[in-house]
């Protein structure tokens, strides 16, 4: 059994110790925006936010995360508001699949935390996120836009 705190609540996952965040996320406390992708920690497709660090939740167990404040994708919104990147995804039609595009976005997300006007060298530093559709233009206009929001 471990205590998660996940988009602020405090939540009891009946899991081993060792099993991946990303499989408690989803299929414990059944939040499926966050995505399986490769399972080694390339991808970013299950990008989340602990401690407001971007992390690939499929190479963090649960004991690593206890303890510690862990953001998804379904909690990125702010009273019923999309977050800036959120609104600069729809604004700059990003999104073509989706499939990693919540990944995407909490690692765009933490990005704008950390450097709220990145450069182009920035990003291409800090979103190694993979998307096969191949939307890296759009993705790069999205975070220029959200970062002049």
């Amino acid at each position: 059994m471990a205590n998660l705190t996940i988009n602020g609540k405090t939540i009891n996952v009946d899991v081993e110790d060792d099993t991946p965040l990303l499989w408690a996320i989803r299929e414990n406390v059944g939040l499926t925006g966050t995505k399986y992708g490769c399972g080694i920690a390339l991808c970013g497709a299950c990008t989340v936010h602990v401690d407001g660090v971007a992390m690939r939740s499929c190479g963090m167990t649960v004991s690593e995360a206890a303890g510690k404040q862990i953001t998804t994708i379904e909690g990125l919104a702010s009273n019923g508001a999309l977050h800036k990147v959120q609104q600069a995804w729809v604004a700059n039609d990003v999104p073509q699949c989706g499939y990693c595009q919540s990944g995407m976005i909490m690692a765009v997300a933490a990005l704008l935390k950390e450097k709220p006007k990145p450069t182009d060298e920035d990003i291409n530093e800090a979103i190694t996120n993979i998307c096969r559709c191949g939307t890296f233009q759009q993705v790069r206009e999205a975070i220029h836009a959200a970062a002049n929001a």
